[in-house]
Formats: C-alpha cells, sequence, structure tokens
C-alpha cells in the first residue's frame, strides 16, 4: 500500500527500546542492478556517499571512476545507477521545512514552529542532510498523523484509521467478510472459499512528448499468475495495442508486454483487460500439531539471506532474540514474530530503490509501508527456521477503494504454505481465531501479481527498472532510458462479476 492506506502508531516498548539503541549498517547495494563488489573501493565509497546525501561529492568519484581504464560493464552500470539513485532521491525528499509546516497547517491551523521543532526532534519527520541542506521526505507531513497519537487528536477533518490498516469504513467490510470466511471454511472443511469473478483493466498512460515522436516506447504492465486456490481460471481479453506478449506462467513478477509508437503532443495509451477468479483462504491452525521445518531443497531458499533486503543483520539478531523469547514451538515463533512487525506503525515509504536494506531500513526507521513491513517479516521468520517468500499486487473492496499491496506466506508443517498479511495485522476483535486472521488466512480482494521480489521480466528490461523490488504499477523505457514515475500514471480499474447460476 505506498499510496495511501496507512497503520495506527502502535508503538510497543520492546520495538521503541531496540530502534533507539542501534544504530543499523544500511547494505551497499541496490536490487535489480549489479550486485557491489566488495574490491571495488570506489563502488563502495559511492554507495556509501550517495546513502550519506554527500551528492557533490558521490558525482566527482563516479566522475573518476568512470575515467579508468579496464572498468567491467557491470560496474559501469553499477555506478551509473548510483547517480539514478541520487536523482530519485531529490524527487523524494522535495520539501523544505518550511513547506512542511505550510502543508501541516492545513489540518493543524494552530501548528507552532516549536511543535515542529519538537516532533522533528523526535524524528517524526523522515528527512535527509543532501550536501548540508535539510530535505524533508515529501510524505512527511501525511506520515505525521500515522506516527503521532498528538498530532492526530489535533487533526481536523482527517480520514479515520484503524488498527487494521484501513480507512474505518474499509476496515468494518474486512472484518464482516473475514468472519465469513472463516465460518465458510469451518462449514465446508474447505481452506478455499467463496470464489468471484472480478474483471480487471490495468492502464498506463506516458505523458506527451515524454519520448520523441516517431521513437518506439515498450512498457510492462503486471499480469497475474495462476495460484491454485487462490486466484484460477485467468482469461486475457483484450490490450491497447492489441498486439501483446504475455510471460510464461513460469515469471515470479509476471507481465504483459506492449509497444506503441510515441505521436507528437499526445500521451501514449497502454491497457490491459482480464478475468480472474479469486477465492479467500483460511487455515485453522493447531499449534500443538505444528512441527519442526524439515528444510528440503525446495525450501532451503526461503530460509536462506538474500541481499541486499533480506539479510540477517546483527540488529535484526539482537531485535530477534527479543522477540522470540523462549518459544519453540514454530507456530508461536511466528505469531511472536506477526505480532511484534504488526507493531511497527504503517507509513508512506520513498521509493524501495534508493534504499540499500529494506529490512534493515524498516527496523531501523521504526516505520514501513507494506512491502517494509513484509520483508522485515520475511527476515525474522527465515531468521528463526521458518520458510517465508513474497507476494504482492492489488487490493480493492466492493466499493471504490483500492491499493497496491504487498504481503507473505510462510511454510508451516504439516499445513503447508499458508498467507501471512503483516499490514491488515491483528484485527480489533476478542475473537482470537478472527483476531489472527491474516496469520494464515486471506480475503479475496486482492490479485497477485508477484510470488517473488526483484525477479527478471519476460521480455528483460534493457534500462534499470522504476521499481527494483516489487512490480505492481508497471514499468516504461524506450531507447533513450527508463521512464520513471513522474513522465507516467497507472489505473487499476475492476468489476466484480455476477455469480453464475446453477
Amino acid at each position: 500500500m505506498k499510496a495511501s492506506a496507512s497503520r495506527c502508531p502502535r508503538w510497543s516498548a520492546l520495538i521503541l527500546t531496540t530502534m533507539l539503541s542501534i544504530v543499523l549498517p544500511l547494505a551497499a547495494a541496490a536490487s535489480g542492478i549489479p550486485p557491489v563488489d566488495p574490491g571495488n573501493r570506489d563502488l563502495s565509497a559511492v554507495v556509501e556517499l550517495v546513502t550519506a546525501g554527500q551528492f557533490q561529492a558521490a558525482d566527482a568519484r563516479i566522475d573518476a571512476a568512470l575515467k579508468e581504464s579496464g572498468l567491467s560493464p557491470d560496474a559501469r552500470r553499477a555506478l551509473d545507477f548510483q547517480r539514478e539513485r541520487m536523482q530519485r532521491m531529490r524527487l523524494d525528499f522535495s520539501l523544505t521545512a518550511d513547506q512542511v509546516k505550510q502543508k501541516l497547517r492545513k489540518q493543524i491551523p494552530d501548528l507552532s514552529d516549536a511543535d515542529f521543532a519538537r516532533w522533528d526532534a523526535h524524528g517524526l519527520f523522515e528527512h535527509m542532510d543532501i550536501d548540508g541542506n535539510r530535505m524533508y521526505f515529501n510524505r512527511a507531513p501525511a506520515n505525521l498523523f500515522h506516527l503521532s497519537a498528538e498530532a492526530t487528536a489535533r487533526q481536523k477533518g482527517g480520514t479515520p484509521f484503524v488498527t487494521s490498516g484501513l480507512p474505518k469504513q474499509v476496515n468494518d467490510n474486512y472484518i464482516d467478510f473475514d468472519r465469513k470466511v472463516i465460518a465458510q471454511a469451518k462449514a465446508t472443511g474447505k481452506t478455499s472459499v467463496l470464489p468471484k469473478r472480478v474483471q480487471v483493466t490495468q492502464t498506463l498512460t506516458v505523458d506527451a512528448d515524454a519520448v520523441p515522436a516517431g521513437k518506439t516506447v515498450r512498457a510492462w504492465i503486471p499480469y497475474p499468475r495462476a495460484d491454485k486456490g487462490q486466484q484460477e481460471d485467468i482469461s486475457f481479453l483484450s490490450s491497447r495495442p492489441s498486439a501483446h506478449r504475455i510471460a510464461p506462467e513460469s515469471a515470479l513478477q509476471r507481465t504483459v508486454y506492449l509497444e506503441q509508437t510515441a505521436q507528437a503532443g499526445k500521451p501514449t495509451v497502454f491497457k490491459v483487460t482480464y478475468e480472474v477468479t479469486l477465492y479467500a483462504q483460511y487455515h485453522a491452525i493447531d499449534p500443538a500439531k505444528v512441527q519442526p521445518e524439515q528444510i528440503t531443497p525446495e525450501l532451503a531458499p526461503y530460509v536462506a539471506e538474500r541481499a541486499p533486503h533480506v539479510v540477517f543483520t546483527e540488529p535484526l539478531h539482537v531485535f530477534s532474540r527479543q522477540v522470540v523469547g523462549d518459544a519453540t514451538n514454530p507456530y508461536e515463533i511466528a505469531q511472536r514474530i506477526y505480532a511484534a512487525v504488526d507493531a511497527v506503525p504503517w507509513a508512506g515509504a520513498r521509493e524501495y530503490s534508493t534504499i540499500p536494506d529494506i529490512s534493515a531500513y524498516t527496523l531501523h526507521a521504526g516505520h514501513g509501508d507494506c512491502g517494509e513491513q513484509t520483508l522485515l517479516l520475511i527476515t525474522l521468520m527465515r531468521m528463526n527456521g521458518i520458510p517465508a517468500r513474497w507476494q504482492s499486487g492489488w487490493t480493492f473492496t466492493d466499493g471504490k477503494y483500492d491499493d497496491i499491496h504487498d504481503w507473505a506466506e510462510i511454510y508451516l508443517a504439516p499445513y503447508g504454505w499458508v498467507p501471512v498479511d503483516v499490514t491488515y495485522g491483528r484485527l480489533a476483535t476478542d475473537d482470537p481465531a478472527l483476531k489472527w486472521f491474516y496469520l494464515g488466512g486471506l480475503d479475496n480482494y486482492r490479485i497477485a501479481f508477484n510470488d517473488d521480489f526483484s525477479q527478471e521480466f519476460v521480455p528483460a528490461k534493457r534500462h534499470f527498472r522504476s521499481d527494483t523490488v516489487d512490480s505492481q504499477r508497471g514499468e516504461v523505457e524506450w531507447d533513450g532510458g527508463n521512464l520513471y514515475y513522474d513522465k507516467w500514471d497507472y489505473h487499476f480499474d475492476w468489476k466484480i462479476l455476477p455469480a453464475k447460476q446453477g
């Protein structure tokens, strides 16, 4: 939910203590980019300079490194990406302190400079010092109301959010539906219930003249792959332009590839329409039946580190030991990890491509959006021998709400792979089954596009991806390079189809 969903500020004492006592070393790599060779001192230094906001020094170091003889293509590409990373960070961190105050006073009219200074001193406004100038994250004003109960109490006319991370009216709809899922699963003895047929149209619109007239624009629009018991019977209906290439089912970040010729003064519009049947899931897990995993070759990748975003750092080890304590049963361990990450407040995230190590960053920052929370959860699960993997796509409702969203799956013997949505978290209810629904259950108001993160497209992109981790909004490029998010827009339209009779 990188765009608009939220998490309530429910700080646990454990998390707060850990975050205040640990400074995390961020990994010097960016997903989807050639890895940083530890022996390449120039590249490592550049990454550190960029991360520290010393952009001028980084630019000078890049210029010098690119002039060296014998530079490998991978090293050159990695250096080029650091320059691209700086541009993206400037877009994310675009506000001055005065601009943050100006935006906040629209919702807190009596905001004083002292209020701002106090909240800033407590780390409630994410910022970077770029070449000596303090610049604030462009979503810092909105994020304040997810991180500060005091600010929320003073907010005028704000949207009420609840602990499930959704607007209240949306959350209430989910709780009612999840209750039905549990009842249907118990009545039928099935783990996949309540199938729903949905028609979806995804649109990607490139700005007029973003690409010179006559040049070919290449686009990748996310597309679902079949997952038995979750999403089935996928039917491609149409595309704009009609010529298209659907990636094979084996593509873990599946897309539809399209090409068009840019026309002067006109936006370039790409569109894909399809139907899919979605199932809700509920696994009634008995902790007494859960056994420690026998890690097979098939499960081994899902308990392993995977740099740069799933790395077992020492601060994460410290946090894991505090969270897990003396628990030995895998389900109890999973519950403790789930609760700890659920306590990390939701906040709008900077672009993933700018973050060297997302799970470490999330722990250190003390907040995260759905993907950041999910990668932290996956890392902690794997550290404790519980296989965990990624899913992401789009979530929606019967009404007007929709958003991009990330979640996970974990493997619990003898139940197998079960869904986990830590961002929706523990529901506000006294019913234990409903409270822990999203640890083993899933609604059918979502479509999964990705069964892993940072995977190659089919066909492969030639230039840097806008999102080096996830694939939900789409990707665009031309011979002149990648088109970043400031050059195009995306849209998701859905229609729940009537149930077939008889």
